[in-house]
């Protein structure tokens, strides 16, 4: 039996994950999955941070009865890192969904060009310091692919998704030390396999560091949000991961 912690990207709660956590805990797996520190039933204020959240998945691990796989989708991918670094014991696997290893003090808006950032943070201006979910049209322009999701779901998930903390989206998470004993893997949704190791290949900061042997890319064809448009090819990818990492 493996244990699960499940952290979702920008702006959705832990029910992102049902669909996975499902199929998973039927299984007679141990799954957590966890809304973000500031984010929808556990806002607070907008000047949690991303070490905040870091801070907040490390104690969640702790509470575990044993080393778990830390699966962090999108934004949720620097903070995942972070937390694995920090707590190097607690992890057993670390699995990114869709995104990549951000290199030390790089932000989530660094990933963007000027004109993006800037828009980012008037945004984030004009909300009191939090970052609303933007619509569908400038996801899509920003490049996250919304593949795979039919009308209802792109409903749900707008209905459902609340301001994410605006410093979170600004500010970095700390790295700890990289352990390349530590398995690692990505699922490449949006951005095929082959894809995302040219990047790497090319040392593209976000990507640079899957070159590390430690490194598995594992392709799923879909949009940014598999979770939701492919929760049991996602199931099946982490329950492979699971099955294949010694405790």
């Amino acid at each position: 039996m493996t244990t699960y912690v499940l952290v979702p990207g920008f702006w959705l709660g832990a029910w992102v994950w049902d669909g996975v956590a499902d199929r998973l805990r039927a299984e007679g797996h141990e799954v957590r999955a966890v809304t973000p520190l500031g984010v929808a039933e556990r806002a607070s204020t907008a000047a949690v941070s991303a070490d905040d959240q870091v801070a907040d998945i490390v104690a969640t691990m702790s509470e575990e009865r044993r080393p778990v796989v830390l699966v962090g989708h999108s934004g949720a991918g620097p903070m995942v890192v972070a937390a694995a670094e920090q707590a190097r014991g607690n992890v057993r696997h670390l699995v990114l969904v869709d995104t990549g290893p951000m290199p030390d003090g790089m932000a989530h808006i660094d990933f963007h060009e000027p004109p993006t950032q800037e828009w980012i943070r008037d945004r984030i201006a004009a909300h009191d310091g939090w970052y609303p979910i933007p619509d569908a049209a400038w996801l899509r322009g920003s490049g996250a692919s919304l593949d795979g999701l039919d009308d209802d779901t792109l409903e749900t998930m707008w209905d459902r998704a609340a301001p994410e903390p605006g410093g979170v989206v600004t500010g970095a998470a700390t790295r700890g030390v990289n352990d390349p004993t530590l398995p690692k893997t990505l699922v490449a949704s949006s951005l095929p396999g082959e894809q995302v190791r040219a990047l790497a290949a090319a040392g593209v900061p976000a990507f640079a560091e899957l070159t590390g042997t430690e490194w598995t890319i594992r392709d799923l064809p879909t949009g940014h949000w598999p979770m939701l448009s492919e929760p049991a090819a996602l199931a099946a990818a982490l329950r492979e991961v699971g099955a294949v990492t010694s405790v």
